[in-house]
């Protein structure tokens, strides 16, 4: 389905086969332009054009299913695919039109970001052949690598992201991958960053319910008014999900999952 056949869809359908808007599927497009049209330059222009080449690497991402089966779909080869993809991938990464605030931003935009969420999920991927428990999650009961989003609670907006593998503490996470809040930001988080306090004194988790005892009154309706403000994360987390790439278990190299969880982000932003 080429992209003369779709162009003409309600954006609201658009947006459900593609996963983007269409005015950020247009942004893309102008990013890809200066790369893809080789008019007047050596090697001569493409068969597929520009859109085309966005819809492939979107139909992967959206729905990821093999090379094989997209190059069927297409009539081009499966190594075709593959390289359409990455050629996309790293063109929208270079270009830096859908790269997010980033860690060092935090601070200088304290005065606009005043309470953050900090949370994290979790996409499986196959099993090892060497070191296997350095990625196996006790959470998942299964080999994972993990994504950690700190997100604006007021406007929804992903400000950076953080990865690891699935043996490695949510906690322990924040810490090594040296995130730090400005002193005026409140963040909130699960009960997956027991010991936020000590590195942000300015910080909300839920109350835990003590051994053999109940939680009070007071303290249910804490953890009930945190989860709300909360659900900011998780429905940000929801929305990565949509791009099955990042759902489903993860079959490409591992290293690159960090890049592609980056620019999905920057397009959801």
């Amino acid at each position: 389905m080429s992209y003369e056949q779709i162009k003409d869809l309600p954006p609201a359908e658009l947006k459900r086969l593609c996963g983007v808007h269409i005015a950020t599927f247009g942004r893309m497009v102008e990013a890809l332009k200066p790369e893809l049209v080789r008019i007047g330059k050596k090697g001569g222009q493409p068969k597929l054009s520009v859109e085309d080449h966005l819809l492939i690497a979107l139909e992967y991402w959206r729905e990821y299913r093999t090379y094989f089966h997209i190059s069927k779909s297409w009539g081009i080869h499966e190594s075709t695919v593959c390289r359409i993809v990455r050629k996309v991938e790293n063109i929208l990464i270079k270009s830096r039109a859908f790269r997010l605030p980033g860690k060092r931003e935090l601070n200088q935009g304290a005065y606009d970001w005043k309470v953050l969420v900090v949370d994290v999920t979790e996409t499986p991927v196959e099993r090892p052949k060497k070191t296997q428990r350095r990625y196996y999650s006790g959470k998942k009961k299964r080999h994972t690598l993990k994504a950690q989003l700190v997100v604006d609670q007021a406007s929804g907006k992903i400000i950076c992201t953080a990865y690891g593998i699935g043996r490695i503490h949510d906690f322990r996470l924040l810490k090594n991958t040296k995130v730090r809040f400005h002193e005026t930001q409140l963040c909130l988080a699960d009960k997956g960053y027991q010991g936020i306090a000590k590195i942000h004194p300015y910080s909300c988790i839920p109350t835990k319910k003590p051994r053999g005892a109940n939680l009070s009154t007071s303290e249910r309706q804490h953890n009930r008014h945190l989860a709300s403000l909360r659900v900011v994360g998780e429905h940000l987390n929801r929305r990565l999900k949509i791009f099955r790439i990042l759902k489903e278990q993860y079959r490409n190299r591992r290293k690159r999952f960090g890049l592609q969880c980056n620019l999905i982000a920057g397009l959801i932003n």
